[in-house]
């Protein structure tokens, strides 16, 4: 195999120097052989002429016959030890006259000179044949009576076969050429040499100057001038070689510089565990940056609100008092030269990398320092980020770089750290507060109500649940608009929270409805709370927007634990129809259960049991299909499946019936049931956009729920890819772990997962880090009057701020009107569903 340069040069120049010979040898004997074939045509037809020639003279003087054959014979008894063959061919007119002579047979091409009275060559295989036409003169007709000028007499066919020579002149020019050969391999050999001693000189010296090279340091004194017997073409590589270097010694970075670099991207990945010990992390990174730059300490310092700063300082080890003070001072200087501002309160706090490494003997005039800002709109957040640097560091671009680096990483890394705490905090509270009256959610209210019924189970006490609802509050709200509406439930939260005990639990369970648990508390415990309620809402009074009084009245349906029922539902179902009830006795007033009362609520219950079981029997539960849009294409790109039972033509919807079949213990038939029809509808439209699926708690615990929604896919031929699986927080907080698993075993069978009412419990940021979300639709409590409420605006953009970061894709429920749509567009939702979009409907929206 060639290697090296010098066997590359010493096989290219053998070759070469075959590949001459061959050419000369061939173009030499080629050229010769031409030759020769020429002077032999030339010789052949001049001597045809002469024998032509000599035969007329012969013929002149008048021979008799036995001369002319005579002269033939001594013709061809010449030319006998020579290559050439001569014969004499007559006439047929001639052969009439005078007779046949013994002559050779007529051959074609002697027969076309006889017919054409033309001469005739030819050359091939080394023979030469020339055969001359003799042609009648006037001087001949005496003897040749029967003919007359012009006429053919008779021919002379010449040959000559010249092999013998041609062989002869190759086998010559051979011997020539292989004495030639090894004079001309002994000079190229002796050239190459030369040429490579040369280039080996100049590869030797260059490969010493690169050996050299250790550190950057080292390559910035890389002297690359050529050697002085060099080629003037190497030379010029040498040129440009030294040219670049002297561009890359502004660029080159060290291997140590180079792998800091690459630490500082991996410290860009931001974890839980690096939000929750954040401090540590930052002094990790100043003992990594300590490898390759000197740097006593790091300075963050953020905004928490409006006038509150928080400085935090860490140091590489444990510094004396005076430099303390100094970076201090250089922490305030920072706020007011990057942040245009003067400090209103702020915290200091110290933190020391490793206590027991002392920086006593650290100057002032030892450390220099540099920082960078930002601003953030959204949260509104403002931070500086400072380095502490050893004074007399030799700076370069590169050290610049490192520097900026370093502080570029800090500033991102402890800004969105800052960030997604101001993030969560908004979302933390909202995710169990409504918004406008900032009391307890529905979600909250279900989950405390469950907790309060095992407790009083286990301590063995009763309880009390009131359900309050305002009895005249949709007039009030039409007529003075949902401004002066919202202004009136808040006032509403906050007299029911005046009213009620300090242990008490008030939620808003949704609209104008309010739910209150009262712990501990017997029936008349119970009824004075409501009662004070009533007699407090009565008093109440507000101003409306055209100048009028308005008051409000509530009723009030009250339930107790255990003596109206153990179970959540039940008790939550009984207080409800109360309040129902004391709406129907006039209003205003208090309801308390009857014997009658929960024979007629067991009944209605047992009716929707009947409903449901029927439903399923008969399979009549209908797929309605609910279309989603994408705001930024303004197309239906996704249907969302809705489960309807069919009465006498009426479509129940799912809130009718659902805790019932969930009480059942049959919704996931009804699940089964409802997504084969969808399947079927969609096979059967050929529909290629997405489906979102709602699932019950109970698809959660049936092990084989996966395998038969993949069985379902494959029979109707469904993309699995185009299926979204729903799951609302309330229904999953009890069991994180078996919901973690199944929303593996999802997204392995290729389906995508999306929660749905986001921001309405305490689960919603455990969602986010647990799990591989793909969908986020917020809960429509937040997009109702996301137009009207400043809170609901901050708790949405927060959410949204949140999905772009994580790459998850958000869906906005509650769209009614134009207003709320074009409101959404500006804060970058992706997707909208409303009645204002589209109602549900039997048909799939294309």
């Amino acid at each position: 195999m060639i290697k090296t340069l010098k066997n590359y040069f010493r096989i290219s120049i053998l070759a070469i120097s075959l590949l001459l010979f061959i050419i000369f040898y061939f173009f030499s004997s080629t050229i010769h052989t031409n030759l020769t074939i020429q002077e032999n045509e030339r010789v052949s037809q001049s001597l045809s002429k002469q024998i032509f020639n000599s035969m007329y003279q012969v013929m002149r003087k008048g021979w008799t016959r036995e001369e002319i054959t005579q002269f033939m014979g001594d013709i061809k008894s010449s030319f006998k030890e020579s290559s050439y063959s001569i014969e004499v061919y007559r006439s047929k007119k001639v052969e009439d006259l005078f007779g046949k002579i013994n002559q050779g047979e007529i051959t074609k091409n002697l027969q076309y000179v006889f017919d054409t009275k033309k001469e005739f060559n030819l050359s091939k295989d080394n023979k030469i044949r020339n055969i001359t036409p003799i042609l009648a003169k006037q001087e001949c007709l005496a003897c040749h009576t029967n003919s007359k000028v012009g006429d053919i007499l008779g021919a002379v066919d010449i040959e000559y076969d010249f092999n013998y020579l041609i062989n002869e002149t190759k086998y010559q020019y051979f011997l020539l050429s292989l004495i030639i050969l090894p004079f001309m391999i002994f000079c190229a050999f002796l050239i190459s040499g030369n040429l490579l001693k040369k280039i080996d000189i100049s590869i030797k010296g260059f490969k010493d100057k690169i050996e050299s090279i250790n550190s950057v340091k080292d390559f910035k004194t890389l002297d690359l001038s050529p050697p002085k017997k060099s080629f003037t073409e190497f030379n010029h590589i040498m040129n440009g070689l030294t040219d670049l270097s002297n561009k890359l010694r502004n660029i080159a970075v060290d291997k140590d510089i180079l792998e800091f670099e690459v630490k500082l991207l991996d410290k860009m990945i931001i974890t839980s565990d690096v939000i929750r010990d954040w401090k540590e992390y930052i002094k990790d990174l100043l003992h990594d940056i300590n490898l390759v730059l000197p740097v006593h300490c790091l300075i963050t310092i953020f905004k928490a609100n409006d006038e509150f700063y928080e400085i935090e300082i860490f140091w590489l080890g444990k510094p004396n008092d005076k430099v303390i003070k100094h970076i201090e001072s250089v922490s305030f200087e920072m706020i007011k030269s990057h942040h245009k501002l003067d400090i209103l309160d702020c915290s200091i706090n110290h933190n020391f990398t490793n206590e027991n490494y002392s920086l006593i003997a650290l100057d002032i005039k030892d450390i220099e320092h540099e920082a960078k800002s930002i601003l953030l709109d959204a949260p509104k957040i403002g931070g500086i980020v400072g380095l502490g640097i050893q004074s007399n560091l030799e700076k370069d671009s590169i050290h610049s770089i490192v520097i900026d680096s370093i502080l570029t990483t800090l500033l991102n890394l402890v800004g969105s750290i800052k960030a997604i705490n101001k993030y969560t905090e908004n979302l933390e509270f909202y995710a169990t507060r409504d918004p406008l009256t900032s009391l307890f959610t529905q979600r909250v209210f279900r989950d405390l109500m469950e907790y309060e019924i095992k407790r009083a189970a286990r301590h063995d006490y009763t309880f009390g649940l009131l359900v309050i609802d305002c009895d005249n509050f949709k007039p009030i709200n039409d007529a003075h608009g949902h401004t002066f509406g919202d202004e009136f439930l808040k006032a509403l939260g906050n007299i029911l929270a005046d009213s009620k005990r300090d242990e008490d639990i008030l939620s808003r369970y949704g609209g104008d409805e309010f739910t209150l648990i009262l712990p501990e508390c017997n029936k008349e415990e119970a009824f004075t709370v409501a009662q004070r309620i009533l007699n407090n809402v009565s008093d109440l009074e507000l101003i409306s927007p055209d100048g009028t009084k308005c008051s409000m009245t509530v009723s009030i349906g009250m339930a107790m634990y255990p003596e109206h029922s153990t179970l959540q539902i039940e008790l939550f179902n009984i207080a409800d129809a109360m309040m129902y009830e004391a709406k129907t006795m006039g209003k205003n007033s208090i309801k308390f259960p009857t014997e009658y009362d929960l024979e007629e609520i067991h009944k209605e219950a047992e009716d929707k049991s009947m409903l449901v079981l029927n439903a399923i029997k008969n399979e009549n539960i209908i797929p309605h299909f609910q279309p989603i849009v994408n705001l930024k294409t303004n197309k239906c790109e996704i249907n969302e499946l809705l489960m309807r039972i069919e009465i006498d033509g009426e479509y129940l919807p799912a809130a009718k019936f659902i805790e019932t079949a969930e009480s059942l213990g049959i919704v996931h038939k009804m699940d089964y049931m409802v997504i084969e029809k969808a399947f079927a509808k969609i096979n059967e439209t050929n529909y290629q956009g997405l489906l979102f699926i709602n699932l019950s708690p109970k698809a959660l615990i049936i092990s084989e729920f996966i395998n038969k929604i993949v069985v379902l896919a494959h029979n109707y031929n469904i993309n699995r890819d185009n299926i979204v699986f729903e799951i609302t927080e309330r229904e999953t907080v009890k069991s994180f772990s078996l919901l973690e698993r199944f929303v593996q075993n999802l997204k392995l069978q290729g389906f995508s997962f999306a929660i749905d009412d986001f921001g309405s419990g305490f689960s919603s940021f455990h969602y986010i880090k647990k799990f591989p979300i793909d969908y986020i639709k917020i809960d429509g409590d937040f997009i109702i009057n996301i137009t009207k409420d400043k809170k609901d605006v901050a708790f949405v953009k927060s959410i949204v701020a949140l999905a772009k970061e994580l790459k998850v894709k958000t869906i906005a429920e509650f769209v009614e009107n134009e207003e709320i749509l074009d409101f959404l567009k500006d804060i970058d939702i992706d997707y909208v569903q409303g009645y204002h979009i589209g109602k549900p409907n039997k048909e799939i929206r294309m």
